[in-house]
């Protein structure tokens, strides 16, 4: 099997993204912190637990996992996804 066929097949792909994801807070984070300028930390988190929310349902979805956690995955992600859209409505 090859590689990206076993990243996809596993589900690891979501984990990878994951990965970058957490990359991506540890470089806006700080730079808000030292700058204050940016993305405000409690944006970055929230649409960033919408991103992991919808990985983590690609992540149980991909390799045939449970419906039941693909469904709560979903709506953590929906729910986070609204408070980010509240955030921002103006």
């Amino acid at each position: 099997m090859a590689f990206l066929e076993r990243l996809f097949v596993s589900g690891d792909i979501a984990d990878l993204i994951v990965i970058i994801l957490v990359a991506e807070a540890a470089g806006l984070l700080p730079y808000w912190i030292l700058s204050k300028r940016g993305v405000p930390p409690v944006d970055v988190l929230i649409y960033l637990a919408s991103g992991a929310s919808l990985l983590i349902a690609l992540r149980i979805a991909l390799p045939g996992g449970p419906w039941q956690g693909i469904a709560v995955a979903l709506s953590v992600s929906f729910i986070t996804h609204l408070l980010d859209l509240g955030r921002r409505w103006r």
